[in-house]
């Protein structure tokens, strides 16, 4: 799935970036600015306009010299083009219930990488961080199967695989403050979609 431009992802053309405009804004925009706005030519978005019109999923209002144009966001298809809109918040807050519904929870689950950064393509791993709790071994069974569980449930939710970097929580400190790259970005683009925070991580683990 493509995250940055998740609306005409799925809804291609000129009219999947019209869309994908007048989600963005609850202001009135005319034909030249609307069609600057969705990368498309001003010929290209009169085209797609009037049958957006006529759908209902278009409101437009004639203010002369121009015609404005909104969506009209109580439409039943501007729900599903604003949810689209919202895909990547809405993956992020999924995948935190999947962790949290695990048979042995991660004591947090910490996503970095395009994802957390927001610029996830088709071709994008959710890369994400398993804190495994204390008392739990890397080889016990509901671990190892609860972490391969929300692997197969990312996947299922975006089309985009999982790689999973799990660390025990009594190791957190000692990774965080080292000289790896990848916890220098976890660090400062990580985002915690379950359980503990990195600060509170290491409290833990000096407590």
């Amino acid at each position: 799935m493509d995250f940055v431009h998740p609306i005409s992802a799925v809804i291609p053309g000129a009219q999947g970036r019209v869309l994908a405009a007048l989600a963005e804004t609850t202001a009135e925009l005319n034909l030249r600015t609307l069609a600057r706005l969705s990368g498309v030519s001003v010929a290209q978005a009169s085209r797609v306009l009037p049958g957006l019109v006529e759908l209902g999923l278009v409101e437009r209002r004639e203010v002369p010299p121009s015609s404005q144009f909104r969506l009209v966001r109580t439409h039943v298809a501007a729900r599903a083009v604003l949810q689209l809109a919202a895909a990547p918040e809405i993956v992020l807050a999924e995948i935190g219930d999947a962790a949290a519904t695990l048979e042995v929870p991660p004591a947090s689950v910490i996503v970095f990488g395009s994802f957390a950064r927001g610029d996830a393509g088709p071709q994008s791993d959710v890369d994400a961080v398993f804190v495994r709790p204390e008392g739990v071994g890397e080889d016990d069974t509901r671990w190892v199967d609860g972490v391969e569980r929300w692997r197969t449930t990312v996947r299922s939710l975006t089309g985009n695989p999982a790689e999973v970097l799990e660390v025990p929580i009594g190791e957190i400190a000692e990774r965080v403050q080292g000289s790896q790259a990848v916890w220098h970005d976890i660090r400062r683009d990580g985002r915690v979609v379950h359980g503990l925070t990195l600060d509170e991580l290491e409290g833990a683990t000096d407590a």
